[in-house]
């Protein structure tokens, strides 16, 4: 009872300090300036007579950079809203009053990461069925494998909270995101580093992708969404967000998942057995 308790509190907390009210009225913001957007694509191709093939996969390219938008702004969502949340707690002291109440220290921590993840799961919900749903109203397009690209997002989203969460029980607020945001800065490089092997053929270049997908798979996990969304001219591109030339595997998906697992299992023994 103490975890979902405490993963009430998250969501009432997020409420009290405007997080939640903030996230929705931006996020509709954003839906109603990409709807703008894909409207005047549509009227301007339409008077340009421009021929239903090439529409198609301008249009389409417009809603995958739109979900490129979303996933980007879902992560830094992620880690600007929960960085706070342990180490912020232990920096001031207010995780003693809650760690002295007959709940165990797993319940408190489970409970915030619980809370945080229906949270983002919401946002992400929002973001990208509001996001599909605009292009198809308007334009008739609609993303290849859309539920698969959604549930790759948002386990992307749970890989940068669980590490938010794990650091934050080592480090200030501060630190943490700085550490955070250094990862996935260094995945999201190390992945464009891998989609430069295909203009280089350099294996150097694929094993430097590779490991800093290992250190952070938050960049992969957004390469295999893409490439699970993007219509096939899109993929074609030679150096892209949406490119082909490298795509993650279902084992990098794999890895990914018990990075999570191992991380979140991390965050538990520590919290539970440091000095508060």
């Amino acid at each position: 009872m103490g975890m979902w308790i405490m993963a009430q509190n998250t969501f009432k907390e997020a409420a009290r300090r405007k997080l939640l009210w903030t996230a929705l009225i931006l996020g509709l913001g954003f839906l109603a300036i990409f709807a703008l957007g894909m409207k005047i694509q549509m009227d301007d191709a339409t008077t340009r007579a421009v021929q239903p093939f090439l529409r198609y996969q301008i249009l389409d390219g417009m809603l995958l950079i739109g979900l490129y938008t979303v996933d980007l702004l879902a992560l830094v969502m992620t880690i600007l809203t929960s960085i706070d949340s342990i180490a912020g707690e232990i920096s001031s002291g207010t995780i003693d009053a809650l760690a002295t109440k007959p709940v165990g220290r797993w319940e408190i921590l489970m409970g915030k990461w619980i809370g945080f993840a229906a949270m983002i799961g919401c946002y992400v919900l929002l973001m990208f069925g509001g996001m599909i749903g605009i292009g198809y109203w308007i334009t008739g397009v609609v993303p290849q494998n859309p539920v698969q690209g959604a549930l790759l997002v948002y386990l992307e989203c749970l890989v940068a909270l669980t590490v938010s969460f794990l650091f934050g029980t080592w480090f200030s607020a501060l630190t943490n995101g700085v550490i955070v945001l250094g990862l996935c800065g260094l995945a999201f490089m190390g992945g464009w580093l891998e989609q430069m092997s295909g203009f280089t053929e350099s294996a150097h270049l694929v094993l430097l992708g590779v490991i800093s997908s290992l250190i952070m798979p938050s960049e992969a996990i957004w390469r295999r969404a893409a490439y699970e969304m993007q219509s096939p001219v899109a993929g074609s591109l030679p150096f892209s967000p949406f490119s082909n030339i490298s795509v993650p595997s279902n084992t990098m998906i794999g890895y990914a998942c018990v990075y999570l697992v191992v991380a979140l299992a991390a965050a538990l023994f520590h919290f539970q057995s440091r000095d508060l």
